[in-house]
């Protein structure tokens, strides 16, 4: 199998699981070994950035209009109010915890084990509050609190758990805080921005020798099949998220855990992604 053909199947795997409460992370994990990719080998791990930036920019492009108004306009309440300082207080937890513990995370939870259980376990929460706290009305993007805000980056933190998904985990902590799922979900994807941004900016440091000529092509693919697939599940997403439940999305996850571990138990994921870890 050829760079160019991973390209496109990682590309749609970001681009379909970045923004659903799924774990891209998890599904990511997964995927690698049976496409025999090697994460740590170039230029993959520079790779798996660029695909998520290209996730990123269709969120930029789908919500430009609030981001323009609301970026460009001071709110009552001054700064305080203003979407720029929300979104910065609901990055901070991630940026406390997720920085010390990244290096813990990549040595002991990124085994399709671990993740299948996350997966299944996360199912179980996720029904549990979509039926506790779920709400139709309530808050709007512009009502939300820094209070709220931050107690959704809190929330955020269990994403560095690879199977937990950071769309998940922020859509529940909204609605825990009392948020409706309609500004939950779109709060949630408005944070990917600076999280995913930053994590990312750490990724490229790290990994800037694979930015070169020979690596172009595949990281310039990947982007735009993830960005393309990307901002179709996001405008279709917004309209679930408006009318539907998120239990749909804890039977997939618990279905493909259960799938996951069934493979294990009879001796897959044999791969060189899983053999890094």
């Amino acid at each position: 199998m050829s760079d160019a053909i991973r390209a496109v199947i990682l590309g749609i795997i970001e681009g379909l699981t970045e923004f659903l409460p799924v774990s891209s992370t998890g599904h990511m994990l997964l995927a690698m070994p049976m496409l025999d990719v090697a994460p740590e080998t170039p230029p993959w791990p520079i790779f798996l950035f660029f695909i998520q930036i290209g996730a990123i920019v269709s969120v930029v492009i789908y919500f430009w209009r609030d981001l323009w108004r609301q970026i460009f306009s001071m709110p009552l309440g001054g700064w305080s109010n203003h979407l720029l300082t929300k979104l910065v207080v609901a990055t901070i937890p991630a940026a406390a915890i997720g920085i010390p513990f990244d290096d813990f995370v990549d040595k002991y939870l990124h085994g399709p084990a671990a993740v299948a259980i996350t997966l299944i376990v996360g199912a179980v929460v996720m029904v549990l509050i979509e039926l506790r706290y779920r709400r139709m009305e309530g808050p709007s993007l512009k009502d939300v609190t820094l209070k709220q805000a931050f107690l959704i980056g809190v929330a955020q933190c269990f994403a560095i758990i690879p199977g937990t998904s950071r769309s998940m985990a922020t859509i529940l902590g909204g609605l825990i805080v009392g948020l409706p799922a309609t500004t939950a979900a779109e709060f949630s994807f408005l944070i990917a921005i600076p999280t995913i941004c930053g994590a990312g900016l750490l990724k490229l440091i790290k990994h800037a020798d694979q930015l070169n000529n020979g690596n172009i092509a595949v990281l310039g693919l990947g982007f735009s099949v993830s960005f393309v697939v990307a901002l179709l599940v996001v405008a279709a997403f917004m309209s679930y998220i408006r009318r539907r439940s998120l239990i749909p999305f804890a039977i997939y996850r618990a279905l493909l855990g259960l799938a996951v571990l069934a493979v294990i138990a009879f001796g897959g994921f044999a791969g060189p992604a899983a053999a890094a870890h």
